[in-house]
Parts: structure tokens; C-alpha cells; sequence
């Protein structure tokens, strides 16, 4: 059975994102069974790290996916929506690993910046489609 879509790029990353999803849940969960925490942080800074990382994954990368989905529709060429894509990836990845290793850093700043980016650029595109102007 072929399987067409109408949003074959957006389709990538919402299954890459949602692989990435996985282990980043599990650490949490480890964290909360070496510290029989069961909810909240527990004062347990480690634990604390991972979940303000897991929840700034949650938060950020639903809304970008479900603008970047808008875009595809919209008709944005899949240059833009591959590199909106993969600086949302770079982005996430960055910032996850600079939060949960040290804490602070440039990295976590880029990252944000890279997620940040297409957070603008997909519902620009979609507003200036709906305005009749075309990238």
C-alpha cells in the first residue's frame, strides 16, 4: 500500500521529534526512581534539569510542528520547510543537551535561537501567503 501525503516534509519531523520525545521522558523517569521522587523536582537539581528540558522540548516543538504542517499547506517550498525543519532539530538538540550537562551556556542560548527561528519564519510565510504576497 503507497501512502501519499500532502505533508511529506512536516511528516519527517514529526516522526523524528516524537522519537526524541521518547528518551528524553525515560531520563526523567530514571531520575525519579534513583530519587524516589514522584512528583515535582524534589530539590533534586539533576532531576530538575530534565524536566525544564523535557518541558521546554513540550513546549516549543508541538506549536513549531503544527505551524510548520500550516506552512506545507500553505504551499511553502520544501527548501524552507527542510531548513525550518532542521534548524528546529539543531535547535532542540542544542539547548536539551546544554540544559541537562551544565545548566547554562552559549549552547542553550543557540539553541533557542534556532528554535526560535522557524517559530517566526513558518507563520511569517503563512501570514504573507494569506496577504496574496509569495516568497
Amino acid at each position: 500500500m503507497e501512502y501519499v501525503s500532502s505533508l511529506p516534509v512536516t511528516l519527517v519531523f514529526i516522526a523524528l521529534f516524537a522519537l526524541l520525545q521518547i528518551p528524553m521522558t525515560i531520563v526523567v523517569g530514571f531520575r525519579r526512581v534513583q530519587t524516589d521522587t514522584h512528583f515535582l523536582d524534589g530539590g533534586d537539581q539533576t532531576l530538575l534539569k530534565r524536566m525544564r528540558a523535557h518541558g521546554n522540548f513540550t513546549e516549543t516543538v508541538p506549536i513549531s510542528l503544527l505551524a510548520m504542517a500550516a506552512a506545507e499547506i500553505a504551499g511553502a517550498p520544501h527548501l524552507l520547510l527542510w531548513a525550518g525543519g532542521c534548524a528546529l532539530l539543531l535547535g532542540r538538540l542544542m539547548h536539551y543537551g546544554t540544559l541537562v550537562n551544565s545548566g547554562f551556556g552559549h549552547g542553550r542560548s543557540i539553541g533557542m535561537i534556532f528554535t526560535m527561528t522557524p517559530m517566526l519564519i513558518f507563520p511569517g510565510y503563512i501570514l504573507l501567503t494569506l496577504a496574496g504576497l509569495r516568497l
